[in-house]
């Protein structure tokens, strides 16, 4: 089989090596990749927005089926695309892929459907969204209504803040016309749970669940980021909040989907709070989360590709969907100075073999030799009997992989060993 893996990230190549598992995956292409996807599939310079080269791409190529891993893509129609051409994909089409292109409507779609989540309104007017301000309850969430690169959310402490993120997104349009509107919801409390999904339409198949670490600084302080590492599974994530978020949130979401003609089918994401209240959604994602892939995926057991083809199929019920009974751990390597202002073209090098153990997100290939070219650079995961293990393994890797400029957090998953013993 020829697969070809739009999108060019971390979460990328963690996709691809877990297809390569497949032995009917003979051929792989990336578009656009990276240096490190470039030794596991053959990469192609076309962007992940440019649909119609994607598209001529799959046809003059034979592709036998796609995956549209990142956001942009989805919400830009790129599986409506290719199916039109009679290329199986893995991800939602465009009128599904809104659940995340716009929060307006995700949120609606809570409401109108009783799925827990933050009280909320909604604006398309600056001025009216600074005098709500006036009386809201403080702290508040900002969020614009569009894709803006996982930055367009603002979680304002003070007034000031939150009417200088009004002002930032409606007036200054810092996310250009994804703050055309805006929601400005309640602050809620609690642990934060990430859940990644497969689903055809029909059922719904949670993932391990996991914990994001955003971040840029030890112990949650400074800039948020797009993630600076994250362990799986959670242990806020009970048996119990999984059973009620599969009755109140999961199978309703789906079953929304369908009534509003919008059948998802694909790896549908849910950002969730473990508030006093029980749990509610913070957001959905259209797609795999990126670094949560890098840890659920070496967690799973049951091929991938099998996985992806029965919910493009709509035979998800079909197969059973298993994990490994372990933990896992990825720490972000990333450049100084992330997520502002950093230096590229550093030579990376790994001793002992620990590449295998590296999903890279920001490197180019020159003369066979790696160096940095983004902000996140590579995640390193392990994987052990214990989240203590998997963590000190990982840590382990980092030290054996140098790069000018090289900057990660040191508390990962520190939160997560102090849960465990919290939850007992």
């Amino acid at each position: 089989m020829k697969i070809l893996v739009v999108g060019g990230g971390g979460r990328e190549h963690t996709i691809i090596k877990k297809l390569k598992e497949n032995k009917n995956c003979t051929e792989v292409y990336a578009l656009p990749g990276n240096g490190g996807i470039s030794l596991d599939a053959k990469c192609v310079n076309i962007g992940a927005k440019e649909i119609d080269k994607i598209v001529e791409f799959a046809v003059e190529n034979k592709i036998d089926y796609a995956v549209v891993a990142p956001d942009d893509p989805l919400v830009l129609g790129c599986v409506d695309a290719l199916n039109a051409k009679g290329i199986k994909c893995f991800g939602p089409n465009k009128n599904a892929a809104i659940i995340e292109g716009s929060k307006v409507f995700s949120k609606d779609l809570m409401k109108k459907y009783n799925i827990p989540t933050a009280k909320y309104e909604v604006f398309d007017d600056a001025d009216k969204a600074l005098e709500y301000i006036n009386d809201a309850p403080i702290p508040t969430v900002i969020k614009a209504d569009g894709l803006a690169l996982g930055k367009g959310v603002i979680i304002a402490m003070t007034r000031d803040e939150a009417k200088q993120a009004i002002i930032d997104i409606m007036k200054d349009k810092k996310f250009g016309a994804s703050g055309n509107q805006i929601v400005i919801e309640e602050f809620l409390e609690g642990p934060e749970v990430s859940v990644l999904s497969f689903t055809d339409g029909k059922v719904v198949v949670p993932m391990v669940s996991s914990m994001d670490h955003k971040r840029v600084g030890d112990n949650d302080t400074g800039l948020n980021t797009g993630g600076m590492g994250t362990v799986a599974p959670n242990p806020y994530y009970t048996e119990t909040i999984a059973k009620e978020c599969m009755e109140k949130i999961f199978i309703p979401t789906v079953n929304a989907m369908n009534k509003e003609g919008r059948t998802f089918k694909g790896c549908l994401y849910f950002g969730l709070m473990i508030t006093k209240n029980g749990p509610k959604v913070i957001e959905y994602n259209c797609r795999f989360g990126d670094p949560e892939t890098q840890v659920v995926l070496p967690l799973l057991k049951t091929d991938l590709l099998t996985i992806m083809q029965a919910v493009t199929d709509e035979k998800l019920s079909e197969i059973n969907i298993e994990f490994y009974n372990k933990y896992s751990c990825c720490v972000v390597l990333a450049s100084n100075g992330y997520p502002e202002n950093y230096e590229k073209s550093y030579e990376i090098t790994f001793k002992n073999n620990v590449f295998q153990n590296v999903f890279v997100a920001g490197a180019k290939i020159e003369n066979n030799k790696l160096y940095t070219n983004g902000g996140r650079v590579l995640g390193v995961t392990a994987v052990a009997d214990s989240l203590e293990d998997a963590i000190k393994k990982s840590y382990s890797y980092v030290d054996l992989i140098d790069f000018d400029n090289k900057y990660c957090r040191r508390d990962i998953g520190a939160k997560a060993l102090k849960a465990i013993k919290e939850v007992r």
